[in-house]
């Protein structure tokens, strides 16, 4: 992890920023997953403008540090944060899922300079990142490794037997954080299959875990800076999110998850993200 002291309010208002661009880039009349790519906002924005060690003009630079999106369907914020960090040009945001566009749907590393994995079918990412994890232990290498899982993914039995696999051999440059909106496609997590005591489950898999506000730029920084200290086993960050953050008629609402929204909608969001910008200050 980069040494230094965050600066927190910046990291708010990029926070803020790539919101407003996931909305734009979205836009109007055609299905996108809002609602988790709003709260996995902050976390992203975290990692690679504060947490990770990457060089966008070396995309290969073997020490960089790695960044799972498992939670495939949110990949519209990691493509602003990749823009905005230099993998490619900011121009390319509007062309989101277009025929033909690098930005699809669901993350494709053939296609998309900064990405480390396919991602999409969920439950597959934390087993790539223990992967990454081993192969940097045996290059000798001292990269991190950092996987995003939503907790409606967590229900999926992939997860644990990676989970289970990473405490087995010690991947303690390995970090995963879940996105707990408590929402998934269908509604409540706990109502199609309950995933609670969570941060219990992490621990009785041998993980070191740590509950946050995942809104909160502070704790998520906190969070990160912690789990790079851990040693011996592997650390979960369960980060406590808002499904859809930043866009009041969408919050909580699992209609949102993957949605298409009017023209009026679009407006209201965008004024909702501006202003919330402005609140933040230069």
């Amino acid at each position: 992890m980069p040494a230094g002291t965050p600066d927190l309010q910046a990291l708010r208002r990029r926070a803020a920023e790539v919101r407003l661009e996931i909305v734009r880039a979205m836009g109007p009349g055609q299905s996108h997953h809002f609602g988790g790519s709003l709260s996995a906002a902050d976390i992203i924005v975290a990692l690679y403008f504060h947490a990770m060690r990457i060089r966008p003009d070396q995309p290969d630079w073997p020490e960089r540090d790695r960044f799972v999106l498992s939670k495939g369907h949110s990949v519209p914020a990691l493509y602003v944060c990749l823009a905005h960090s230099g993998f490619f040009p900011v121009s390319e945001l509007p062309t989101l899922k277009r025929f033909g566009s690098n930005l699809q749907g669901h993350p494709d590393m053939r296609r998309t300079c900064g990405l480390e994995a396919n991602t999409g079918s969920l439950g597959m990412g934390l087993s790539v990142a223990n992967g990454m994890a081993l192969a940097g232990r045996a290059s000798g290498l001292s990269y991190r490794v950092y996987a995003l899982l939503g907790d409606g993914e967590c229900q999926e039995g992939q997860v644990w037997e990676a989970a289970m696999t990473a405490a087995h051999h010690r991947l303690d440059s390995l970090t995963v954080i879940v996105d707990r909106n408590e929402l998934q496609a269908m509604g409540k997590t706990e109502d199609r299959m309950g995933v609670e005591p969570l941060a219990e489950k992490w621990k009785a898999f041998g993980w070191r875990v740590s509950e946050i506000d995942g809104h909160d730029m502070a704790a998520i920084c906190g969070a990160l800076q912690e789990t790079s200290q851990v040693t011996g086993q592997p650390a979960a960050i369960i980060a406590r999110t808002v499904k859809g953050k930043g866009v009041p008629f969408m919050e909580g609402q699992p209609g949102f998850h993957n949605a298409v929204i009017s023209e009026e909608q679009f407006r209201e969001a965008v004024a909702a993200l501006e202003a919330t910008i402005a609140s933040l200050g230069a």
